[in-house]
């Protein structure tokens, strides 16, 4: 879709992986719909994936106590967050879809992208009491309660163990898939399928 932004956040430490690969991929046929397209690099950028002091510039709302969530939330209100975080919100902002491109490490998404939406994702920029899932501030998870609208996941299962053919069929159907991305409904992330209701 030509004109729109796509940030992909990208958390592997190979080029050469078939997470590179999936990413390459990705920026190559979403620039040729006419996106541009940008890339959070996370371990390129040495993306500090820790919750600190160092995120707040200046002085903290209570000295006395360090609760994160509150000083990065006062922080974002007085514009006094660290600038890698200032930088990613931007980027966030910006984009009409965010892709996350990253492998499974123990059934989860490596630290690295985990701290990213920690400091990135803070309360005041994707979200605020009351202000979340379908009221989240950037409309599966964190990302539905920040308000997202959550896209079906694309799985690659077991590429360690696939043949190179099979590898090569992966980032070809992910591909395919990129060429109507645009046309995607929503998967069902209301709070009922959450919670049972």
């Amino acid at each position: 879709m030509a004109g729109k932004k796509v940030l992909i956040v990208y958390a592997h430490q190979e080029p050469r992986s078939l997470n590179g690969s999936l990413k390459k991929v990705a920026v190559e046929e979403l620039s040729k719909q006419g996106c541009t397209v940008t890339v959070s690099d996370l371990y390129a950028m040495d993306f500090e994936p820790r919750t600190t002091r160092k995120d707040v510039i200046g002085a903290l709302s209570n000295p006395e106590f360090f609760n994160y969530g509150v000083e990065a939330y006062e922080a974002f209100k007085r514009r006094c967050l660290a600038s890698d975080i200032t930088d990613e919100q931007k980027k966030v902002q910006e984009a009409d879809l965010v892709i996350f491109q990253f492998p499974l490490y123990w059934f989860g998404m490596p630290a690295i992208l985990k701290g990213w939406m920690d400091r990135v994702l803070c309360q005041g920029f994707a979200f605020d009491i009351p202000g979340f899932y379908d009221a989240g501030f950037l409309k599966h998870g964190a990302l539905h309660f920040c308000g997202f609208k959550v896209l079906a996941p694309q799985i690659s299962f077991a590429p360690e163990i696939a043949s190179e053919e099979e590898r090569k069929a992966m980032v070809a159907s992910w591909a395919q898939r990129l060429k109507t991305i645009w046309e995607e409904e929503p998967i069902d992330c209301t709070p009922p399928w959450y919670f049972g209701q």
